[in-house]
């Protein structure tokens, strides 16, 4: 690894309007939980090491994440490490009570824990989850806590009731309770869509979200509203799914996946193009997709999920891959790329 891409990797931005600050590159811990595919622990504990090794010092996590299978492995391999060194995040919204229906892998956790998931956004849901991922991750120190899941991709119908436990039923007063007596230093979302983001700054003072999948190569829509919020407010994005789950990390002869689901036509269409764009300038398509969100000052870090410390260190040279300017301009040209975009050379 070269000097540039550590410095680019352990660059530090700041989190809100606050002292925390996190690296470049952060790692998501989804594909550690059982994301699509099982894994060791011993896999999950090379991949972490090897995020270490290269300078990533923010890590996420969730409970949901294998059903708690993530916590626990993450807990496992950031105990060695001095406290001090590294931001840890996790997520509240769903208690987990030992398993007692059939399982259903539809969300594509392969081997997870025999627990299931209540959703709660209570203020006393929130307090519960916020214990129960300290054990798990044998942890105290959790520096942001997000609320995970909220909004109508994955409520439908349900999202005013969860809404209310959010707002009315005092999970947000949870969430400042715990910031204001330093038990963790921020709060946010951790959701796929950018309109819920929106709801909450209007009803609470929230200092990060961690938004998957809504500013890629693929998607700028943002650029409409929220990113603008978040930028005049002082809230941090940390980027997640700047693969699109997977269509932009191999191209159209890699993984098809699009948003957790099979990618669209029109989607295959689009990153085909994009693919010729890169390519006439010699550039991987993944490298342009992680470096692409992380030039907008609302972005204060762009999150991997890796399986493998292997497929980890491909992430960190892509995102330390140079990039010619004229790449940029040439998608913003092809209509790939939104004007208002920054892009990293800007």
């Amino acid at each position: 690894m070269t000097a540039t891409i550590a410095s680019k990797i352990g660059q530090r931005r700041r989190i809100g309007r606050g002292t925390l600050q996190v690296s470049g590159l952060g790692l998501g811990t989804a594909p550690l939980g059982g994301l699509y595919r099982d894994l060791s622990d011993e896999e999950a504990h090379a991949t972490i090491t090897a995020a270490w090794e290269v300078g990533v010092r923010y890590f996420d996590t969730a409970p949901h994440y294998g059903n708690t299978k993530a916590e626990h492995r993450l807990g496992d391999a950031l105990r060695r490490y001095p406290r001090s060194d590294y931001v840890l995040s996790t997520k509240v919204g769903r208690r987990f009570v030992p398993r007692t229906s059939p399982f259903d892998d539809r969300e594509g956790w392969q081997n997870p824990l025999p627990f299931e998931a209540i959703y709660d956004y209570t203020h006393d849901g929130v307090m519960r989850s916020f214990e129960d991922s300290q054990q798990r991750m044998g942890i105290v120190e959790i520096d942001i806590l997000l609320v995970h899941d909220i909004g109508r991709i994955t409520h439908g119908d349900q999202h005013p009731r969860y809404w209310r436990q959010l707002t009315e039923g005092g999970g947000f007063r949870a969430l400042d309770r715990l910031r204001s007596t330093g038990a963790i230093k921020a709060v946010g979302l951790g959701v796929n869509e950018g309109a819920v983001i929106l709801d909450a700054m209007a009803e609470f003072d929230i200092d990060c979200a961690l938004l998957a999948g809504r500013y890629t190569l693929l998607e700028q829509t943002t650029l409409d509203d929220l990113l603008p919020a978040c930028e005049a407010r002082g809230v941090s994005i940390l980027l997640g799914g700047a693969f699109n789950s997977g269509i932009l990390a191999r191209g159209v002869e890699g993984d098809l996946k699009f948003n957790y689901g099979d990618a669209p036509p029109d989607v295959i269409e689009r990153v085909a193009r994009l693919e010729a764009v890169c390519r006439a300038h010699g550039v991987p398509l993944a490298a342009a997709a992680l470096q692409f969100p992380y030039a907008h000052p609302a972005v204060a870090t762009v999150l991997t999920g890796a399986r493998s410390a292997d497929e980890l260190r491909e992430n960190v040279a892509s995102f330390g891959q140079p990039i010619p300017a004229g790449l940029w301009s040439a998608l913003r040209d092809e209509g790939l790329l939104d004007a208002r975009a920054p892009a990293p050379e800007d």
